[in-house]
Parts: C-alpha cells; sequence; structure tokens
C-alpha cells in the first residue's frame, strides 16, 4: 500500500521532477507534487512524495530526513492526513 511522505526544507527553485528523482533513489515513487503559493506563483518550500509501498518510505525517510538537499536540511516524515477546515465568514 502506497504511503505518502512530508518533505519540508526544500529549496524555492525545486520541481516535481528534481524532487521524484531524489526520492526514486529510495524506492518506486508513485507521485511528488510540490506545493506552490497560489498569490506569489512560486513554491512554499514543501512538498509531498508518495512511496509504492512501506518499506520504500520508510527507505526514503531514513535516507533523506536532515539531509542535505541543494544547500537545505530537509525534514521528511510520514505525512499527517488532511484536516478538515472551519468554514469561512
Amino acid at each position: 500500500m502506497a504511503k505518502k511522505l512530508f518533505v519540508g526544507g526544500l529549496p524555492y527553485s525545486t520541481t516535481d521532477d528534481e524532487l521524484r528523482d531524489a526520492f526514486s533513489k529510495a524506492g518506486t515513487v508513485t507521485s511528488a507534487t510540490i506545493i506552490m503559493d497560489k498569490m506569489m506563483g512560486r513554491s512554499k518550500g514543501f512538498g509531498f512524495v508518495e512511496m509504492e509501498n512501506d518499506a520504500e518510505a520508510e527507505a526514503a525517510i531514513t535516507m533523506w530526513n536532515g539531509q542535505d538537499f541543494s544547500g537545505r536540511k530537509l525534514t521528511v516524515n510520514e505525512a499527517r492526513p488532511l484536516e478538515p477546515r472551519a468554514p469561512r465568514n
């Protein structure tokens, strides 16, 4: 079963493809997405990577958490489920 990982501390210039390529060293990447600021049109400095299975996800966490990626120290851990937001007034 696929496992989604949170990846923080990314350089703002990182692309989805660069993120996918880096994490593919730990296993099969199902998806890799950099979160973009809608107003500014640039990266928010974090993203999500979905690994094919739990073992590959653990390998990716071990490989990348706390490591340097283009001059920035990454934070990699299992993503928490999206919590519902309160309605806006």
